[in-house]
């Protein structure tokens, strides 16, 4: 007796989970695409926090380096180039991912 128990709640669970499934199908199609917001705004906000917290990490590494090693302000310099390359690297990334995505949804 316990296993037509079991095998009718265990039929239950399955059917619950179906439907359970099909739903969230059914809000994802809804929905629309998965991926990242492609508002205009949030997508002008996380390029410009790119390029300034690049910039940032890289004047602040610089500081540290020329106080540690007494160069002031080569290494400053230097690294401010090279944040402001790893920025418009990041943005440059950034840009051919939002290409990429937009190729994918036109198929």
């Amino acid at each position: 007796m316990t296993e037509q128990k079991k095998s009718a709640s265990t039929q239950d669970i399955d059917a619950r989970l179906k439907q359970a499934r099909q739903a969230a199908e059914k809000s994802a199609a809804k929905s629309g695409p998965k991926g990242p917001s492609r508002s205009g705004l949030a997508l002008a906000m996380r390029l410009g926090v790119e390029i300034v917290s690049a910039l940032v990490i890289g004047v602040g590494i610089g500081l540290l380096l020329d106080y540690w090693l007494g160069t002031k302000p080569w290494l400053m310099l230097l690294f401010f180039v090279l944040g402001a390359a790893a920025g418009v690297m990041n943005v440059y990334r950034l840009a051919m991912g939002m290409q990429d995505l937009d190729d994918n949804e036109r198929e």
